[in-house]
């Protein structure tokens, strides 16, 4: 992982010091209840709690020898403790530390992931209250449809983010789970009630059927997770990045004083945070193939997983939580030019109100396929005339036809180029989702 894409609050979680620190953690409280279950003396238990540390560097000198992460680990440690170290580890595996440390570092991501979603809903419904009634065109297929306001896609993204929180919150739960099992899950060699005190000591559930490692099944919608939250960053970075063209301009991001665009083009302002964020977006998600496939093991276990998660744990978390702060940033910093959106508003000559006057005719009797053919042809030649065109070029096509004036009253013509009519339910489509906003 390159420090370029990372916040040093997730990258942390990962570090060799703060997974050790976890492994003793898990260790220690393994003991603490194989102590008051009388299996190990107490006294060894304090003093491992005491004496225990460990040195990643000597770690790492023990494992070139012994090929092992977990026994270089408990090696290390002993050296520190001495004699009551073989107490240490008592009827459980390396999954049991491995797993349930995976869980802690996950449910941690989990926390700051949560609140930086947290922070792009927040930003997404300020500037969407902002622009509630900041009219601008709407598009489908990158051409211009029907009216909308800014504020109502903005709202449309708080939605989906809305969503996005409760699906990292769900994977949050689902993830956090704790595995003090032995051997192939059979607590053979330990007391389940081992694994109880350390997930309530950690925090965590207690996995009802480990079989030595915690299924993968959770692990797959763990990151399924991630990369539909990463999906919902880039539709909104692709929005931000679209309305940032030259020919449109409606907003952009924020240019910083000093800031420069380009090497070769001192004019440029070009929209690389989301660019960016696009980017970053296809990483996360290409954690979630490798993520799925782990879930098919062999038998109670194998390790094909663990190279895997090694990768993605760090990348997925680290990427995604950088993009969810820089998402938010952009919002915040968001410039919007509403000027341009009347402008482009306006492009068309009114094209825009064309299905308005396709429904008043079938009101009037025409059947909907020849009011079609009707608004289309005037349309089209509004559409085929060389711009800028005025205002009203489409209502002026529709009153100089026979057809259309002969079906429709001139004041009910003229109604259906009414703007207002756009965005009458846009404060009760705002109070669907936001609720009451004043």
């Amino acid at each position: 992982m390159i420090s370029r894409y990372a916040r040093h609050e997730m990258s942390a979680i990962w570090s060799p010091e703060s997974r050790y620190a976890i492994w003793l953690e898990i260790e220690t409280l393994a003991m603490e209840a194989m102590g008051e279950l009388g299996t190990i003396p107490k006294d060894a238990v304090q003093a491992y709690r005491a004496k225990a540390k460990f040195d990643v560097a000597r770690i790492d000198e023990i494992e070139r020898e012994v090929k092992h992460d977990v026994i270089a680990f408990l090696t290390n440690v002993a050296e520190h403790v001495g004699p009551e170290a073989r107490f240490a580890h008592q009827g459980m595996t390396s999954s049991d530390v491995l797993d349930t440390c995976l869980s802690v570092q996950l449910a941690r991501a989990s926390d700051l992931l949560i609140a930086g979603c947290e922070r792009v809903i927040a930003a997404l419904k300020s500037r969407a209250i902002e622009h509630r009634h900041t009219p601008c065109i709407g598009r489908s297929h990158g051409i211009h449809a029907e009216p909308t306001t800014f504020g109502l896609k903005l709202a449309g993204h708080y939605a989906e983010f809305a969503r996005n929180l409760v699906r990292l919150r769900t994977a949050r739960a689902e993830i956090a789970t704790c595995a003090i099992s032995g051997a192939v899950g059979t607590f053979a060699q330990i007391d389940p009630r081992v694994e109880e005190y350390v997930a309530a000591k950690l925090g965590l559930a207690a996995e009802p059927v480990s079989t030595q490692i915690i299924p993968r099944d959770r692990h797959a919608a763990f990151f399924a997770a991630l990369g539909v939250v990463a999906a919902g960053i880039e539709r909104l970075a692709t929005e931000v990045r679209h309305l940032q063209r030259t020919e449109v301009l409606e907003a952009e991001e924020y240019f910083e004083p000093g800031q420069k665009g380009s090497s070769a083009m001192p004019h440029k302002r070009n929209p690389v945070l989301t660019e960016n964020l696009c980017g970053l977006a296809r990483l996360v998600r290409s954690a979630v193939t490798p993520a799925l496939e782990n879930v098919a093991l062999w038998h109670e276990r194998d390790i094909s997983h663990s190279s895997v998660e090694r990768g993605i744990g760090p990348d997925a978390t680290i990427h995604l939580d950088f993009a969810l702060h820089r998402m938010a940033g952009v919002i915040e910093k968001l410039v919007v030019y509403p000027e341009n959106m009347a402008r482009n508003l306006a492009l068309l000559g009114g094209l825009h109100n064309s299905q308005r006057v396709m429904l008043a005719l079938t009101q009037a009797g025409v059947s909907r396929e020849d009011a079609y053919r009707l608004v289309q042809k005037s349309a089209m030649a509004v559409w085929q005339s060389p711009a800028p065109r005025a205002a009203t070029a489409l209502l002026d096509k529709l009153r100089a036809d026979p057809a259309i004036t002969g079906k429709l009253a001139p004041e009910t013509l003229a109604a259906c180029f009414d703007e207002a009519h756009h965005f009458a339910r846009v404060d009760e489509i705002f109070t669907r989702v936001f609720g009451g906003i004043g």
